[in-house]
């Protein structure tokens, strides 16, 4: 403290006249309350009317906290959302000015959460004081009301209805891939497994609509909605329903054999009746095997002129190339939709597998997989020659036009050599039963499906499994290249917490 001279003050001017401080008799500045502000601070608690402790509410199973009155947010530690939520817990902040608040560390685990807060406040004579207060806020845990309603399992108020009435799956499961790696699941309230498909179920109508929108932009579906009363208020004239929504996916997946109507026909480019189904995504991709002339038909589209598979892919033969050769003039197809120049037709000379060395008699027709086949390759296909199909516009077609077989692709060997060798894993919506083969079977075709298409993969998040070591990081390193792999830098590292109780070597 600087020494000031009594004489030299005595002599300055009359208004910079010094006092004594009143309680610790300090020379300070005339004030109101005669005090210095070492004084002030220790008599006067701007902060007295402010709490030095709370509660929060946290809810452990949705892990979010509640922000008064009723809302419940999800927060980080020390995050802003979570100091927006305890600052509005605080009573008594409206009084001063609020300068600058923050977490102090506290150990997460501890159930307590620490804000340290710096405040003006206004006391009598217009004197204005800074103060530092911590205020600790206790932390108990309270289940929210949608978790006790997902809790009670029995109270929804809407259901999406998804259902696919077809022999064959994948794009089925193609679809709850959709779902996981979009979160369009988050706000259900539960799953349930169906025969054909799944049942989500919703606390609000919103949710629900969202879940169809959310369908309707990834595959071509139509939907039906219904709504049944529950309750009805005659004084307030309030309702109380429950929505559902019935959601069909298109009866086609990848490798289906379709048999177009005349209007779908001239609708897609003029294209062959007897088409194979290359793709189905927001909208259906089709390719001629003849002529490997290529279309797309909405869900709008289709559902207009709707059609079914003549052939599924559990019909798939196997056969063996026994010659094969490019055709190079493409001019001489008919049609005018767009040809697809990553496949090449080609003449080929086919006998069932089964049948070698017992038949000699080959089998010849056109197909578009003329890039990927050579002499002694197997390859998968439609016997139309042997097939028993049920359909009235296949029945209209010519004999002539029908080819003997349609092949739809090039087989890689023993499917359980490939699945043993799988170093990946799907996450799932729900936990499939076991027993059902032909599930079990669908689910392993669409394994495979990913496998062989790179552009369809790039769609679904795809996991190292970490129950089998050796990953193949190239092609090389692979026992036969000719099989498709799907390499190390397209998986994703699944997240594996590992429960070590206490005291455990």
């Amino acid at each position: 403290m600087e020494y000031i001279d009594s004489r030299s003050s005595t002599s300055s001017n009359a208004g910079a006249t010094k006092i004594l401080c009143c309680s610790c008799g300090a020379l300070i500045d005339p004030n109101p309350l005669n005090q210095c502000a070492a004084c002030l601070r220790t008599h006067v608690d701007i902060t007295e009317n402010i709490p030095k402790q709370g509660t929060l509410f946290f809810c452990r199973n949705c892990e979010r906290y509640l922000n008064p009155p009723n809302d419940w947010v999800a927060c980080t530690l020390e995050s802003r959302e979570l100091l927006s939520v305890c600052l509005k817990r605080m009573k008594g902040l409206k009084d001063v000015k609020l300068v600058d608040a923050g977490f102090i560390w506290t150990e997460p685990h501890s159930k307590r959460i620490k804000v340290k807060l710096t405040v003006h406040g206004e006391i009598n004579g217009g004197i204005v004081l800074q103060q530092v207060f911590i205020v600790e806020f206790t932390v108990n845990n309270q289940m929210c009301d949608d978790c006790h309603r997902t809790e009670a399992k029995d109270f929804w108020r809407c259901m999406v209805q998804i259902r696919q009435k077809a022999n064959n799956k994948k794009t089925l499961y193609y679809l709850e891939q959709m779902i996981l790696k979009h979160k369009a699941h988050e706000n259900t309230l539960g799953l349930k497994n169906a025969p054909d498909g799944l049942d989500f179920f919703f606390s609000a109508e919103n949710h629900a609509r969202k879940m169809v929108d959310f369908l309707q932009s990834v595959l071509p579906v139509k939907f039906t909605q219904s709504k049944k009363l529950i309750s009805h208020d005659i004084h307030s004239n309030s309702y109380n329903y429950k929505f559902t929504w019935a959601v069909d996916i298109v009866p086609l997946s990848k490798g289906s054999l379709v048999c177009l109507n005349k209007k779908m026909q001239q609708s897609s480019g003029s294209i062959a009746p007897l088409c194979i189904v290359q793709n189905v995504a927001n909208t259906i991709h089709l390719i001629d095997p003849l002529t490997a002339q290529m279309a797309e038909i909405s869900g709008v589209n289709y559902f207009r002129y709707p059609f079914s598979p003549i052939c599924d892919p559990k019909q798939l033969v196997e056969y063996t190339v026994m010659d094969i050769e490019i055709i190079k003039n493409r001019k001489q197809f008919p049609g005018q939709g767009p040809i697809s120049f990553k496949h090449v037709v080609a003449d080929v000379w086919l006998v069932k597998s089964s049948e070698l060395g017992i038949n000699d008699s080959m089998i010849h027709t056109k197909t578009h997989l003329g890039h990927l086949l050579r002499p002694g390759d197997a390859v998968m296909g439609f016997d139309l020659r042997d097939a028993n199909i049920n359909n009235d516009e296949f029945e209209k077609l010519k004999s002539e036009n029908i080819p003997d077989v349609i092949l739809v692709k090039k087989f890689f060997g023993d499917k359980d050599n490939r699945r043993r060798a799988r170093k990946w894993k799907l996450k799932h919506l729900t936990e499939n039963a076991g027993g059902d083969t032909d599930m079990e079977n669908d689910y392993n075709e669409f394994l495979d499906d990913l496998e062989e298409d790179p552009d369809m993969r790039q769609h679904i998040n795809i996991f190292k499994d970490s129950k089998k070591q050796q990953i193949a990081v190239d092609v090389d390193d692979l026992a036969d290249p000719s099989i498709p792999q799907i390499t190390l830098e397209e998986m994703l590292d699944d997240l594996v917490i590992d429960d070590v109780e206490m005291g455990e070597a």
